[in-house]
């Protein structure tokens, strides 16, 4: 006799996983967006979640390291409407994003419709993606979500490939220029506590391995610094113990605390770092940022428990 015992999988309401898109539903995707980076098959380093654009809010802003171009992610839990396409070409032009992905559960056709007239009239580099999500479930088991691609670029398939055929042959150049960025800046300044590689950025732990992190980061167009949780831990709690200061950092960093993603305060310098001219501007102004954001955090939290 089988004991076995079978279920079927059903689908349930986004808003039974997220009950509120900006509070619940943006946070979960920024500090998961490794689901909408295999979605669409490009790699995504989070920068900024309701990043200020006008009197909109964007809601979540990412890099692609490849070529260290903008992706902007817009989301919904709701069906797609104009507004949100209104809002998602406002966001294209004042970030200047190369890459537009827009999640909801469904897409009307005529929005469909759009991004692929988008696709197929706009320049060359921009890519625009419909991803439909749904969320799942076995019994009670936890909710399980699923994101499929209803539209993209024409032969996207055929770009991943050669983008990454060229990475293989570019990412030694890239490498050496970010060496020698980041070399250039502990010559400059030697007190740093900043560890040559060739990565895009380094990390600080003002309260010791397991608290807040302060990230310093390298761009094409910009450098930025900003604060994360813990590797490994969700964002909740370290929001929550940044909360009760946020009138501080706002005072000492003029930074705003934002809602419980990976990015969770942070400043940027927009400067061209094609131009290494440019190099020592950016250095000196990482170098008293993420000092300013050490001593912040120490404020506010070195005698927290």
């Amino acid at each position: 006799m089988n004991d076995i015992a079978f279920d079927r999988l059903r689908d349930v309401s986004l808003r039974e996983a997220w009950a509120h898109e900006a509070l619940a539903f943006t946070p979960w995707l920024a500090a998961n967006i490794e689901h909408i980076s295999e979605a669409i098959g490009v790699p995504l380093e989070l920068t900024g979640t309701e990043v200020a654009v006008g009197p909109f809010s964007a809601d979540i802003l990412a890099r692609n390291p490849q070529d260290d171009s903008v992706v902007l992610i817009e989301n919904q839990l709701e069906p797609t409407d104009h507004t949100h396409l209104g809002q998602i070409m406002t966001y294209l032009a004042g970030l200047e994003a190369k890459t537009v992905v827009w999640i909801a559960p469904s897409f009307r056709e005529p929005h469909l419709s759009a991004i692929r007239w988008l696709n197929q009239h706009t320049a060359d580099g921009f890519s625009f993606f419909a991803l439909r999500l749904r969320v799942v479930r076995i019994g009670e088991s936890p909710f399980a979500p699923i994101f499929d691609v209803i539209e993209k670029p024409s032969g996207w398939d055929r770009r991943l490939d050669e983008v990454r055929r060229e990475s293989t042959q570019v990412s030694p150049a890239l490498s050496q220029e970010r060496l020698d960025f980041w070399t250039a800046y502990q010559e400059r300044h030697p007190d740093a506590d900043t560890v040559v590689s060739k990565l895009s950025n380094f990390w600080l732990h003002p309260l010791g391995v397991g608290g807040p992190v302060v990230s310093v980061w390298l761009g094409r167009k910009k450098v930025g610094v900003f604060v994360r949780h813990p590797s490994g831990a969700a964002p909740e709690p370290t929001h929550e113990l940044l909360a009760p200061y946020a009138g501080l950092f706002e005072e000492r960093l003029d930074a705003r605390l934002g809602a419980a993603g990976y990015s969770l305060l942070g400043r940027d310098l927009k400067i061209d770092m094609n131009d290494r001219a440019n190099w020592p501007q950016a250095i000196d102004w990482l170098h008293d940022m993420s000092h300013r954001f050490v001593a912040a955090l120490n404020e506010a939290l070195g005698a927290h428990p």
